[in-house]
């Protein structure tokens, strides 16, 4: 009799396979439409094809609208094709004019917003300026999600003072405050707040904001972490820090929203945010509009937009405690997330005895030496689920794991899915 033995093969074998496949398939995909060109051309006829067209009112001088439109694109390649009218623009700007009529429109709400509805078509509205548009599909930001990410984050760092700076006129900034302030509370912390209205870029302007903002940042307790409502105001926080002449993070530990890299690198030192999946909000809109282009009718006229992770960089790289013992076990867990980790690890790393460090870490950190390895853990879990194409397989060997299913249960107790699940809800397209 004979015997099949099966072998698995490596991931990269297997990634070359669907590689050369997908080859083929777009080969023979290029044949057919070039043998029903020649056809049309012999035959002397002609064939106009209607493709959709779609309006793109959405600024390409920020990062989540230059990520919207990566979505957009990605699900018209895989369902279109669309015929686009899209120009480079910024926040805000006024809608163009002209006798181009749309079959459906994507756009940033802005003052100008019943101009576009005046086309009466099918419409998907990016949220800004305004909660939501009655009648329309809203793509709204999930601020309690956001905020608690943050709030996490700036607790991790063993932190007691927190404080907020928003944009008292914008719906999504009051949103995160009032989250931000709840998650914290429950932890036993009390939420200072700063907050003006969001005005159009000026030199003038920043001066005089800059001074009260530094005026209020001197006024905070000390050591104090501070969320911007997005990376825009963080990284002004980071400016009137200097000019307060606070150090950043030592004594103001800043993070953001949207994970922007341009404003995240411009801000010295490079700022901390929260990553929001504004791509897959893109896709999802584009989802969303073909159907309404069909005239389906939808029982769900929202879209909401997922944060993912915390990218950490040097304007929250600290840690807040004054126990020695306490900050050597927080900085032993960070550096070995990525590692199999037991409670006895860090007591060696701390250098005292278990029942000693436990009590230190309820006292500072309210929550057990087991509880915060669990958080890094997970936390470095979550990161390579969305920044990277790894198998949950590769992640799992990687991260001191046993195989699929050990990863799916350590992560399921925590975030209430497996990690594939996750990574189909919060994932790059």
């Amino acid at each position: 009799m004979r015997v099949t033995k099966k072998v698995l093969l490596p991931e990269w074998w297997t990634r070359l396979k669907c590689y050369l496949d997908s080859c083929y398939k777009e080969r023979q995909f290029a044949t057919n439409v070039n043998h029903f060109a020649n056809l049309v051309f012999r035959t002397g006829s002609y064939m106009s094809v209607d493709f959709p067209k779609v309006m793109l009112l959405i600024e390409s001088s920020r990062s989540s609208g230059r990520e919207l439109l990566h979505g957009i694109v990605n699900y018209v390649r895989l369902q279109g094709p669309w015929s686009f009218y899209w120009e480079p623009r910024g926040m805000g700007q006024p809608a163009p004019a002209g006798d181009w009529r749309p079959d459906g429109i994507i756009l940033r709400d802005s003052e100008r917003l019943d101009e576009i509805l005046a086309y009466q078509v099918p419409t998907v509205v990016v949220g800004h300026s305004k909660e939501q548009v009655p009648g329309m599909v809203n793509i709204i930001t999930d601020s309690d999600r956001i905020s608690r990410i943050a709030a996490e984050h700036l607790l991790a760092c063993g932190l007691t003072h927190f404080a907020f700076c928003g944009f008292g006129n914008r719906p999504w900034s009051r949103a995160r405050l009032g989250a931000f302030a709840d998650q914290l509370r429950k932890e036993g912390y009390e939420v200072l707040s700063y907050e003006s209205d969001e005005r159009p870029p000026g030199l003038n302007g920043w001066q005089q904001e800059s001074a009260m903002l530094a005026a209020w940042l001197i006024s905070l307790p000390k050591p104090v972490g501070i969320m911007g409502c997005n990376d825009d105001r963080a990284q002004q926080v980071i400016e009137a820090c200097k000019l307060a002449g606070l150090q950043v993070p030592e004594e103001v530990a800043v993070i953001g929203a949207d994970n922007d890299e341009l404003v995240c690198d411009l801000a010295d030192p490079p700022l901390s945010s929260v990553a929001i999946n504004f791509e897959r909000a893109g896709y999802e809109a584009a989802t969303v509009l073909a159907r309404l282009m069909r005239g389906e009718q939808l029982e769900q006229p929202r879209i909401d937009v997922h944060p993912t992770h915390v990218v950490e960089r040097r304007s929250t790289n600290m840690t807040a405690v004054e126990d020695a013992q306490v900050a050597r076990a927080l900085q032993y867990i960070r550096s070995h997330s990525r590692e199999p980790m037991q409670v006895d690890d860090v007591v060696r790393a701390a250098g005292v005895s278990r029942r000693v460090l436990e009590k230190r870490f309820r006292r500072v950190l309210r929550r057990s030496v087991l509880e915060e390895i669990r958080r890094a853990r997970i936390a470095e879990i979550t990161r390579l689920l969305v920044d990277t194409d790894a198998s949950v397989l590769y992640i799992a060997v990687n991260t001191g794991f046993t195989g699929i299913e050990h990863i799916a249960r350590y992560f399921r107790a925590s975030v209430g899915m497996s990690p594939s699940e996750y990574r189909r809800s919060y994932g790059r397209v």
